[in-house]
């Protein structure tokens, strides 16, 4: 036996196991894994084969559905019902006001409340949000950036009000914001001082909650915005190295927090290039995070991360068929080594999903959990001359990008990517990768079944969507509105006075406050406005 061999094999066999028939079907035996002996291991730097030794014969990957919609307490019921139904982790969608820090009552947030998304305006909401559900045994993630920290602090002060510490709490935000200069546009502040809230956030976290993840490195609006699976997976993990940077300068040693920094990818529909796509990421992450950044800790190395499937891929034309290609994305999620996933409903080209067609999607990852046995080998495909040297091409071009962004830097990773988002680099890689997969489509050298071919069945009825109407919107102003009238005025006042004079001061962490701007019932547009006043608001200039 292999040193490499013994040290993976003491590293399984102290793991938990879960209960399963460790066979195929047929009653073959199974081993965790498959590979020569003096080989690279799961559990082992740099990590390629998967981050942990056991993998999914230890712990499934958390079933973390996404969901918003409407107000708080729709929100809320749905909530309830995906964790009746199997859901192990708990994924929170805002509306499009929220995501850019307005209320429901701005003139802005006309006929946008709770469409994509659940409003919520104050602590008030984020209390009705999560009514009945355990934060202590459920984990949470919060897909938001920009506003991500003022919405932290309510959910870290509607939990202390429910009963639950925040050293208990565990989950992510996803808190993103040099992804969202590059491809969603949900910015409010310009660039630094946004990149101080994150600081702030990763100080506050690394000081006060162990469990809580503070970023969510996200590549995956990167690739809705029309980036290639390289493009991806480079400018994904540039921005974890410049956040590691930014942490850095704070005067946090990287082991401090470099294990609560969690990713979030994109499976997509070309199946091995996706899987590829996850093993170079984990192998980079590694490599850098000891080399460059001088991480000791395994778990600073250890990349993790979320995986959803691919929106873009889906299409309104014969919607059933996209609970095929989210099986496909989804499996190849799973084979690329995912810690949570998330499956899109076929609806969702349409409208946000029924519960019918959510609980469908819930029940794909559950047949590959429990039905298909890929769970009980790790790394699979590993040795795949296939999918070995497209994990080697994945790591070369994502490193040509590295070396690009570095000289932008001057060895900064960090000015780096700020210097790419204010040159409109990254914007404009997107940009023509996105014209170049769609001329592929027009000219039929890509084809989408049901779009450009295959097209029987398209004057079918519709299936049925989910509406929200405006009456839900009246609901939330509404509740907006007697959230005002109860509160106290003269405290709200105080607090954002407090907010104004410490978001002037950058070695000021602005996290305590923000909580206690939340308990006073403030609301997310005032906070933001407060802190707009002194940071000013971002303006891109548009690619040409």
């Amino acid at each position: 036996m292999s040193t490499n061999q013994a040290i993976w094999q003491e590293a399984f066999d102290a793991a938990p196991r879960r209960e399963a028939d460790y066979s195929t079907m047929s009653g073959v035996p199974l081993e965790p894994v498959y590979g020569p002996d003096d080989g690279e291991f799961p559990g082992q730097y740099p990590y390629t084969r998967g981050p942990h030794a056991s993998m999914y014969r230890s712990r499934l990957w958390t079933m973390r559905m996404f969901a918003g919609f409407g107000t708080a307490e729709d929100t809320n019921w749905r909530f309830k019902e995906i964790l009746k139904a199997g859901g192990t982790g708990l994924s929170t969608a805002f509306d499009m006001p929220t995501l850019l820090g307005l209320d429901s009552d701005d003139e802005m947030s006309l006929g946008e409340v709770g469409r994509c998304g659940v409003a919520i305006d104050s602590l008030a909401d984020m209390e009705d949000l999560y009514a009945g559900i355990d934060l202590g045994e459920i984990t949470t993630s919060m897909t938001i950036n920009s506003p991500a920290a003022p919405i932290f602090a309510m959910f870290v002060a509607q939990a202390e009000k429910a009963g639950v510490d925040r050293s208990l709490l565990g989950g992510t935000l996803q808190n993103d914001i040099l992804k969202e200069y590059q491809a969603q546009k949900e910015y409010v502040f310009p660039p630094r001082q946004s990149m101080r809230l994150v600081r702030d956030t990763i100080e506050f976290t690394a000081a006060e909650m162990p469990r809580w993840n503070s970023i969510s490195i996200s590549g995956y609006h990167i690739r809705e915005a029309g980036s290639t699976a390289a493009e991806e997976l480079a400018f994904t993990l540039a921005n974890g190295f410049a956040y590691v940077e930014l942490a850095l300068q704070a005067g946090l040693p990287v082991d401090a927090f470099a294990s609560r920094l969690s990713f979030f990818f994109n499976a997509h529909i070309d199946f091995f290039e996706e899987i590829a796509k996850l093993r170079a990421a984990r192998r980079i992450w590694a490599r850098w995070m000891r080399d460059r950044y001088g991480a000791q800790l395994a778990k600073s190395m250890q990349l993790r991360f979320h995986t959803q499937t691919a929106g873009v891929s889906l299409t309104a034309q014969q919607p059933e068929v996209n609970i095929v290609r989210t099986a496909i994305e989804a499996l190849a999620g799973v084979l690329g080594g995912t810690q949570s996933l998330h499956t899109n409903s076929m609806d969702e080209a349409l409208a946000l999903p029924t519960e019918k067609s959510a609980r469908i999607a819930l029940r794909t990852q559950q047949v590959i959990a429990y039905e298909t046995n890929v769970t009980h080998v790790a790394d699979p495909l590993g040795g795949s001359f296939f999918v070995e040297e497209l994990t080697d091409e994945m790591e070369r071009q994502a490193e040509e990008i590295f070396a690009k962004l570095d000289d932008f830097g001057s060895g900064s990773m960090l000015e780096g990517c700020i210097a790419g988002i204010d040159e409109n680099w990254f914007q404009s890689r997107i940009a023509d990768s996105a014209y170049d997969l769609e001329r592929k489509f027009n000219s039929g050298q890509r084809i989408i079944v049901g779009v450009s071919n295959f097209t029987e069945g398209n004057d079918e009825p519709q299936i049925e969507t989910l509406r929200i109407s405006n009456a839900d919107e009246t609901r939330q102003r509404k509740r907006l509105e007697t959230v005002r009238g109860d509160r106290s005025q003269e405290s709200v006042d105080a607090v954002l006075a407090k907010l104004a004079a410490e978001a002037a001061d950058p070695e000021v962490n602005l996290m305590p406050t923000l909580i206690e701007a939340s308990r006073t019932y403030a609301t997310l547009g005032e906070m933001m406005n407060t802190m707009a006043g002194v940071f000013g608001r971002h303006t891109e200039v548009p690619v040409i």
